[in-house]
């Protein structure tokens, strides 16, 4: 896929359960980097946010999250694989609806043709700046007080 200078906006959603958060795992091999972001994706054309939040949970994780709470907005100015990227977020709370999700360690999922991994991660490892979580700003949403 070819490089696009566009801006994207994005619906992610934080699921907390005590000191642990729910992430994705990324990684960029141009920067040889290991990351971690929220996850949800792309708003479509007339689409509110909290809906595509819901979408994304259940194409991506085929599960529902429920008791959606807007905490903010975030502006993404960032490089992956080489090529700058801008995104405008719309950042939600939330909670699956399952219990079973808070009982898994990780789950492998599909986004478009790559295959991902979204995890339990010690909130407390991203406060320390031991893992990196994108974007910028995202640790204040975390609650780990």
């Amino acid at each position: 896929m070819g490089y696009s200078p566009t801006i994207r906006v994005l619906a992610l959603g934080v699921i907390c359960d005590r000191q642990r958060v729910f992430m994705s795992e990324g990684h960029d091999p141009v920067k040889g980097q290991t990351f971690y972001r929220a996850l949800g994706g792309g708003i479509d054309f007339g689409e509110s946010s909290a809906a595509a939040l819901v979408r994304e949970f259940k194409e991506e994780l085929d599960t529902e999250v429920v008791n959606l709470s807007y905490l903010g907005c975030l502006e993404n100015l960032f490089s992956f694989n080489g090529q700058p990227g801008h995104e405008i977020i719309q950042l939600y709370s939330c909670e699956f609806q399952d219990p079973k999700f808070y009982q898994l360690e990780q789950i492998e999922f599909a986004e478009g043709a790559r295959r991902k991994l979204a995890l339990w991660v010690d909130i407390n490892r991203f406060l320390s700046g031991e893992l990196i979580l994108y974007p910028d700003g995202m640790t204040r949403y975390l609650g780990g007080d």
